[in-house]
């Protein structure tokens, strides 16, 4: 790791005079704040403003919408601004600060940063996949070639970055840097360099390095950590593309680890948690519930239930001990966590990927296509309480929930969207079959 330094030729910087000052009102994470991957519990769930019953009656409006390169970076949103990533020329990698009331660029910063992904996965192109995270004070960028950037904030002044190639004598992950950073404390936590690293998250310096051992297919990780306490103990899940594993946060020791079959090793989903219990989806493999105990001052894991259903790319969310899970058929299918049981599965076959937001009982999902559906969380059938078609382009990247606003990431450009009106998450929903 090296002190950062502009160079013109490595880093490029703009600021806007004037806009920079205040833009980040506040440090503190506030309820209606995206920070990072998946929301701010890092699950798919928010509170806040009430969401609306359907989008007939209360539309999403635009409120603005800005041209961008190629990404499947989800947008994050911190205090004033909106952070996003893409990728320009097939060469370069920038981040943008984004004025969250107006779509004006605050700050830009870029670098060199593309590569060329397998053939058989050309058709989700070369572009930039990692989701940024925030803490107020620093931005944690993930680019393509293996490299983790921090910026400040406020600035996009850059404060370190480690070049894990480089650095540790890594092999380029062959579909690039997928996993999205995870903060929590004073630390950095992400699948990158080979391995699973934890760096402190002010100056850098790199803390631990676990999970060494797993090569996979293409030695490439795209699932993204997560924190949870199981059986008493606090640590941190990783899926790798061969197994899923409990690490001690402290000092990167290995807790417990089960082998997890894929095709191709195509461990995608971010691990869900259940109470004691781990739930992971892949594709080419199975869905399965492992059991996390301890036995004689030593972790006891077992797989609590298997099922055939496979996931792809999409991480469930969860509502009342089910799991809501889109399905590599294209499906979806409610899972009862505790058990494994299938409550249903619907008849109707969606896109390739939803990402997933949930509040109560009430669910949004974003497809690729440019579809919003809002669903109600239902034990015993599946219930559409209405859909729109809210883009015309390809949208891969997670759907981010801040407030009463809606951010999507469109291929090509990000739109912001005001969907305001709501009742509260307990009123029964209408339901809309029609597509």
């Amino acid at each position: 790791m090296k002190a950062s330094r502009l160079n013109s030729q490595f880093l490029r910087l703009v600021t806007f005079g004037g806009l920079v000052a205040g833009q980040l009102a506040s440090a503190q994470l506030t309820a209606t704040d995206w920070p990072q991957w998946r929301g701010p519990a890092r699950d798919g769930t928010v509170s806040g403003p009430a969401w609306p019953v359907d989008f007939a009656s209360h539309p999403p409006v635009q409120l603005w919408r800005v041209k961008l390169g190629p990404s499947y970076s989800g947008p994050i949103t911190w205090s004033n601004l909106v952070f996003t990533t893409e990728t320009v020329g097939k060469s370069t990698e920038v981040v943008s600060a984004l004025d969250r009331q107006t779509g004006r660029q605050v700050w830009r910063a870029e670098w060199p940063g593309a590569m060329s992904v397998p053939f058989f996965a050309k058709s989700n192109g070369d572009w930039i996949r990692a989701t940024p995270a925030c803490d107020g004070e620093s931005l944690f960028v993930a680019g393509m070639r293996d490299v983790l950037v921090c910026l400040e904030a406020r600035t996009g002044h850059e404060r370190w970055r480690h070049d894990f190639v480089q650095e540790l004598g890594t092999p380029l992950p062959a579909f690039g840097f997928v996993s999205s950073p995870l903060i929590d404390g004073d630390a950095v936590y992400v699948q990158a360099g080979a391995g699973v690293v934890k760096l402190n998250k002010r100056t850098g310096q790199l803390l631990w390095r676990s999970l060494t051992d797993e090569g996979g297919m293409f030695g490439s990780a795209f699932s993204s950590p997560v924190m949870a306490t199981l059986a008493g103990q606090r640590q941190l899940i990783v899926q790798t593309r061969e197994k899923l594993a409990g690490v001690n946060p402290v000092d990167g020791a290995e807790l417990w680890s089960q082998k997890v079959e894929a095709f191709r090793g195509m461990n995608i989903l971010t691990p869900v948690i259940h109470d004691d219990l781990v739930f992971t989806s892949t594709y080419g493999g199975k869905s399965i519930g492992f059991r996390v105990g301890v036995a004689d001052g030593r972790f006891v894991v077992t797989p609590a239930w298997t099922q055939k259903s496979q996931g792809y790319m999409s991480t469930p969310v969860v509502h009342d001990g089910v799991a809501y899970h889109h399905l590599r058929s294209q499906r979806v299918m409610a899972i009862e966590l505790a058990t494994g049981r299938e409550l249903w599965t619907s008849e109707e076959r969606f896109g390739k990927y939803w990402s997933l937001v949930a509040q109560g009982d009430r669910v949004l999902a974003l497809d690729e296509r440019g579809w919003l559906f809002l669903l109600q969380a239902n034990r015993d059938r599946m219930v559409i309480a209405d859909r729109i078609r809210i883009s015309e382009a390809e949208a891969w990247a997670h759907l981010a929930v801040s407030g009463d606003e809606l951010f999507v990431r469109e291929l090509n450009g990000l739109t912001a969207y005001r969907w305001s009106g709501g009742s509260p998450p307990t009123a029964a929903l209408p339901t809309n079959q029609n597509p």
